[in-house]
């Protein structure tokens, strides 16, 4: 595992304290996806170090955003933060608890500074992939819902595409989080808009998985009509 792990120095923007940050290296062999796009590796799973946490004074977040801090988030964490001792190193190979602590600071932090809900909705996916990984089912469901929720308001509050994702990809998205948690309904609205959109067309794959994403929320909406 060592060889596909590697260190860099990063210097905090809140403490300005330099700390080692460890990075997976990109060549990964995938083994499979699941339907919200979380990804199986053979070697190691990369989802356990997308998130940064400075050893020295706790702070944390997604590597992509861990310099995206407007004065008014700074100062804030900066008074949050100030005086306190934290002593918690999570360099080096990580667990999967290890992974899922640094998360949840990773969303304690961006809660804090009201950070956009598609960032949000991107940490409480992650997290829920790692609580799939170790078959946590009903705190995955809590998770996945959360970020459906933020998926929502993202749509509502911000530009497309969010993130990499085009306005097709996050409504298919959606709908695969509402059928994961059992909403079907609403799983078949979203992924039904998905399907009748003409502009779906170009982007085959999320069309295709759109389609059997409906079909398996119409069976699994049958089944639960019919144990009522």
């Amino acid at each position: 595992m060592s060889e596909l792990l590697y260190t860099v120095d990063k210097e905090c923007p809140l403490c300005q304290a330099t700390f080692p940050v460890t990075k997976v290296r990109s060549k990964l062999q995938m083994i499979k996806q699941d339907g919200d796009f979380c990804t199986y590796y053979k070697e190691l799973n990369p989802n356990y170090y997308v998130v940064w946490v400075c050893p020295h004074c706790g702070y944390a977040a997604q590597d992509t955003y861990f310099y995206e801090l407007s004065p008014a988030a700074e100062m804030k964490l900066k008074q949050f933060l100030h005086g306190r001792e934290v002593n918690l190193n999570l360099s080096g190979v990580r667990t999967r608890e290890q992974g899922m602590a640094a998360f949840k600071l990773a969303i304690f932090y961006a809660e804090m500074i009201a950070a956009p809900p598609s960032r949000l909705a991107g940490l409480y996916l992650k997290l829920a992939w790692l609580y799939r990984e170790a078959e946590q089912a009903e705190e995955e469901k809590i998770l996945l819902n959360k970020a459906r929720a933020n998926y929502e308001q993202a749509t509502l509050k911000e530009r497309f595409p969010i993130g990499n994702m085009t306005e097709i990809t996050v409504d298919y998205l959606i709908g695969e989080l509402y059928r994961r948690t059992g909403n079907y309904d609403q799983a078949l609205s979203y992924l039904g808009k998905v399907v009748s959109n003409p502009r779906a067309k170009l982007e085959r794959r999320i069309l295709d998985m759109a389609k059997e994403a409906w079909h398996d929320a119409r069976e699994q909406r049958k089944k639960a009509n019919a144990g009522e």
